[in-house]
């Protein structure tokens, strides 16, 4: 069981911090969490020919850049920022990279699937767990 000053200590460090972050945002939340489930659900498909899922790629695209959009228009938001920034990015091997990929090969093996799968889950978790981790706004002094 933790002292009372290790208590006290991780609570001053806890509102000396608070203003250095964005405080929760249940709408923040709730589309880090649904998106991360439509990803994974469409990324399962890779399998298949990418022009048959094009649209669902678009669709997911745009709401995957109004997260990122959300995300940077908040103040002192930008950690959770640059992990959107990560995600999306086509150039690297998250969310972003994954789509290119499936575009110029039009149909992905299952074992890069997957550990494609782990990866974008993982990602989608840090910026889940950035948001979660943050002070209730009514927490806020």
């Amino acid at each position: 069981m933790p002292s009372v000053r290790a208590l006290l200590c991780l609570s001053a460090l806890a509102v000396g911090c608070a203003p250095r972050l964005a405080p929760f945002s249940e709408p923040a939340y709730e589309q880090a969490t649904a998106l991360k489930v439509d990803a994974l659900a469409l990324t399962s498909r890779a399998n298949e020919p990418f022009a048959r899922h094009r649209e669902a790629v678009a669709d997911l695209t745009l709401r995957v850049e109004k997260a990122y959009e959300f995300a940077r228009g908040r103040p002192r938001n930008e950690i959770s920022t640059q992990q959107w920034e990560i995600l999306k990015d086509p150039e690297r091997n998250l969310l972003g990279g994954f789509l290119r990929r499936w575009e110029s090969a039009s149909t992905l093996s299952p074992a890069f699937i997957e550990e494609a799968r782990r990866l974008i889950a993982d990602a989608f978790d840090t910026i889940i767990g950035l948001e979660s981790g943050k002070i209730k706004p009514d927490a806020v002094p």
